[in-house]
């Protein structure tokens, strides 16, 4: 990795950058279907290690058919091995993946003793942070880009929005130190996250192309979550019965694969930071019309909760104004 590079992206118009946005907000509205979607499953399966596995395990069956039966597939899998070789990608960043399975770990782990809210705001911090750092020290494919004032009041923003966002469900909260130990593996699955993201950029960038990164993400966190399933398995025991026969319960993975790829173009395109905050937008509102629409058992919606939303937004935008202005975010 060539982190002393400094390479950015070019200028882009208002209308441009509008797009970009449109499209990091679609991205991210499809981490919230995929975490309903896994949540009922492994609440039919009674085992959400079983769960996280079958949705990683289903999304890595079709973007193996993506990759590998179709032309485009195949002509962007053979361009991997000359990209190793050359060192545009290093043999760690196909190991990416296990980032993902670590996400959904601790989702599994933290949620019901933290609660989805603070499980939001531990993660949403991390990635936000992590974003930050890993666009300083040049991890993703634009290289190292300066944490101007205006990217930094972005970040902070988005942390604030957040927290005004899902501040209904935190209202009473009165835990122990453990409860606040524990919210560190979310934020160290966002920071980490934010890095995964920047690692699929680069690749997409020397593939030219998602689809080998978006390969390697699902084979490596299947395989993670493989190794942990078996040795609960061992240590616990417990086999799950029936699986549900409804087709909806297994879509988590193919939704995982809209937001992998199209997260590794976009941040080729306006870095980790301001992909990592759109996106972010887009599971805030994602879960908002999912708690309108079909709201889950336990879910809020209030005006802090819109609110919160909107102003993340304004957060993505405030970070974005130094490529709107200047065309240039390093």
């Amino acid at each position: 990795m060539s982190s002393e590079r400094s390479s950015t992206p070019p200028a882009r118009s208002p209308l441009v950058l509008a797009g970009l946005l449109g499209v990091m907000i679609l991205a991210g509205m499809a981490i919230p279907g995929q975490g309903r979607v896994n949540a009922a499953l492994a609440a039919e399966t009674g085992d959400p290690y079983l769960a996280a596995l079958l949705s990683f395990a289903i999304g890595f069956v079709v973007i193996y058919v993506i990759a590998f039966l179709t032309p485009a597939g195949r002509r962007t899998m053979a361009r991997v091995r000359p990209a190793i070789r050359s060192g545009a990608v290093k043999w760690w960043y196909l190991l990416a993946g296990c980032v993902g399975g670590y996400f959904v770990l601790t989702q599994t782990l933290t949620i019901g003793m933290i609660g989805v809210a603070v499980f939001t705001v531990a993660v949403v911090t991390g990635q936000t942070v992590g974003g930050l750092v890993w666009d300083r020290v040049g991890l993703g494919p634009t290289g190292r880009r300066r944490i101007s004032p205006l990217r930094f009041v972005g970040a902070i923003l988005t942390v604030v929005a957040v927290t005004w966002a899902v501040s209904p469900q935190l209202a009473g909260s009165d835990r122990e130190l453990i409860w606040l130990l524990l919210v560190i593996l979310p934020f160290s699955g966002g920071f980490l996250n934010a890095g995964q993201q920047a690692l699929n950029g680069r690749q997409s960038a020397a593939y030219r192309s998602p689809i080998p990164a978006t390969f390697f993400n699902f084979g490596a966190g299947s395989a993670l979550l493989l190794l942990v399933w078996v040795g609960k398995l061992i240590v616990a025991g417990g086999v799950p019965g029936q699986l549900p026969t409804a087709w909806w319960y297994y879509i988590g993975g193919p939704l995982g694969i809209v937001f992998i790829a199209v997260g590794a173009l976009l941040v080729t395109q306006v870095g980790v930071l301001v992909a990592a905050m759109g996106m972010i937008a887009g599971q805030l509102l994602g879960s908002l019309l999912l708690d309108v629409v079909v709201p889950a058992p336990g879910s809020v919606v209030t005006v802090a909760t819109v609110l919160g939303t909107v102003m993340t937004l304004v957060a993505v935008v405030v970070a974005a104004l130094p490529d709107l202005m200047r065309g240039r975010g390093k």
